[in-house]
């Protein structure tokens, strides 16, 4: 039976063994694949591959991003849900988010969207070197749907001053267009004043002197699939001749007739 000696352990030539070191008495040491000499570092990407004080400030962000989302969120539902105990304990905080920016013309378990389209149109009395004449119906909604179309940010008096100003004239006054409450005579100064800013983008060759109010309303036309009968003839409601006076005039016009 051979020894571990005459089994080649030690060959006289002071090797260890195959591929050790002849005169070292250092160990072995395991030599890495090659696939594995000179991998690079996994890159981190996002906020991973930011530094610690950014990571912070971006995760910061974030938060603040997520909470504002929320809290939109549960206001606006607030605003479109049926009333109830949230509604009545907070809905002053809840308005104030949501107007007017954030405005729903419908209830979300209620829709009710509009079925007619309304435009204001007004004509002027001028008065000028060659006598008074009465001008054309002009439609100022037509003017503000020139400043929306196309536009990506429009301005919110485009989108609702006109029409938020109706509406205002049209509940506080009957249909002899008499004031049903203290807010009627306030209605019809805010129309004048409306009217009369308008009227001054535009050259008359003269001093309006009056001014007519009224509003054309047409059904929405059914869609073309549908069987319903809807008559898209306009109804007018026509308001009396108006006398400006100084008070319905913008700030710089008064100061100019002064």
């Amino acid at each position: 039976m051979d020894s571990y000696d005459d089994r080649g352990v030690g060959d006289g030539n002071g090797s260890g063994g195959p591929g050790g070191d002849p005169g070292s008495d250092q160990p072995l040491r395991a030599t890495p694949p090659a696939e594995f000499a000179g991998t690079p570092a996994p890159v981190r990407s996002g906020i991973a591959g930011l530094s610690l004080p950014y990571q912070i400030v971006a995760a910061i962000a974030l938060s603040v991003i997520g909470m504002i989302t929320c809290t939109h969120l549960a206001m606006v539902f607030l605003h479109v849900a049926p009333s109830n105990t949230l509604t009545k304990q907070h809905g002053k905080a809840v308005d104030d988010w949501v107007y007017p920016e954030f405005e729903q013309n419908w209830k979300l378990f209620a829709p009710n969207p509009l079925q007619q389209n309304v435009a204001v149109h007004v004509r002027a009395e001028i008065a000028g070197p060659d006598g008074r004449r009465t001008t054309g119906w002009m439609s100022l909604s037509v003017e503000d749907g020139r400043g929306i179309r196309g536009n990506l940010l429009p301005s919110h008096i485009h989108q609702n001053q006109l029409r938020r100003a109706w509406d205002f004239y049209l509940n506080s006054h009957d249909i002899q267009n008499h004031p049903n409450g203290l807010r009627g005579n306030l209605s019809e100064r805010y129309i004048r004043r409306i009217v009369m800013l308008r009227l001054g983008e535009h050259d008359y060759g003269g001093t309006v002197e009056r001014i007519q109010v009224r509003s054309e309303v047409r059904s929405v036309s059914a869609p073309p699939w549908s069987t319903e009968k809807i008559s898209t003839k306009p109804n007018y409601r026509v308001l009396p001749w108006w006398t400006v006076t100084p008070a319905d005039l913008p700030e710089n016009t008064k100061e100019a007739v002064k």
